[in-house]
Formats: structure tokens, C-alpha cells, sequence
């Protein structure tokens, strides 16, 4: 089996279209519980707003670009790698690039997302604040963590 080469570059104009479906097919499969009609809002304004006012790095593996990290600050607003190329090291990497850059980094995470919640606390990342509601007020416990390097 050949071996994947990888970059990480910063997002490009081009790279929206590509970043907000990866964003929705792994928020679909992480994020469920949040229902398909609010991911689904959410994919537009990913497109529209928040992509275009965070820092964006992508990582590219056979001129494919097949996750992405965006910062705002210090603060990871999503790591996200496309369901068809997770478990080969791509989040990792773009993590370990987040924290070469930044030093300290927070982020929030769905409690109910233990999979996340265990790859960033394998990485290093301290649970700081438990909250009830996420962002919207909605009734889905979201954890604040920390990286102190």
C-alpha cells in the first residue's frame, strides 16, 4: 500500500465549499443529537460566516484536502477530518500544527462527543468548565479544555 503524503497549508478562497462538507458529514455523525435540520442551518452559515472570520488551516493528502482546524485567538473553534480518511493521523496532525502555533489553546466539545473529548484529553487537554447548555442555549452539556504549554 502506498503511503499518504500530507501537507498543512492555510485555507484558500477555494477550500469553503470543500471545509463546510467535511464540517456537516462529521458533524453528522458526532454532533447527531443536535438534529439534521439545525446541522443543516448550521452547514450555511459555516459557509457564509464562520469559515470566512476564523484562521483556517487545512491539511491536504494526495492534492485532497481532508480536514481543517480554525482558530479564533487562541480558541479552537473546530477540528474537523472528513469520515472517509479519520483514524489515519490527520486530526492528530492537525492538532499537534494548532499547538505549535498557538502554545495555549482552549476549545469546547459536546460532552456527549466522547470521542473527542478523549483524543483532546489524550493529547494533553484539561476539562476546565462543565456548562449545561452549549452555545445556543440548547440542553447539550458542553465541556471548556485547556492545553498550557
Amino acid at each position: 500500500m502506498k503511503e499518504r503524503t500530507s501537507c498543512i497549508r492555510p485555507m484558500v478562497a477555494g477550500d469553503v465549499e470543500r471545509l463546510a462538507d467535511i464540517w456537516l458529514r462529521a458533524s453528522k455523525i458526532v454532533h447527531g443529537f443536535l438534529g439534521y435540520e439545525l446541522l443543516e442551518d448550521q452547514h450555511q452559515l459555516m459557509k457564509d460566516v464562520y469559515l470566512l472570520q476564523a484562521e483556517n488551516w487545512v491539511i491536504v493528502s494526495d492534492d485532497q484536502v481532508v480536514g481543517f482546524v480554525g482558530f479564533i485567538d487562541n480558541f479552537i473553534g473546530g477540528l474537523f477530518v472528513d469520515p472517509d480518511f479519520q483514524g489515519q493521523g490527520f486530526g492528530l496532525k492537525l492538532l499537534q500544527h494548532a499547538h505549535d502555533l498557538k502554545k495555549h489553546l482552549e476549545l469546547q466539545v459536546y460532552e456527549r462527543n466522547q470521542q473527542a473529548v478523549k483524543f483532546y484529553q489524550k493529547y494533553g487537554f484539561e476539562i476546565i468548565q462543565r456548562d449545561e447548555t452549549d452555545d445556543d442555549g440548547l440542553p447539550f452539556v458542553q465541556l471548556t479544555m485547556v492545553l498550557n504549554s
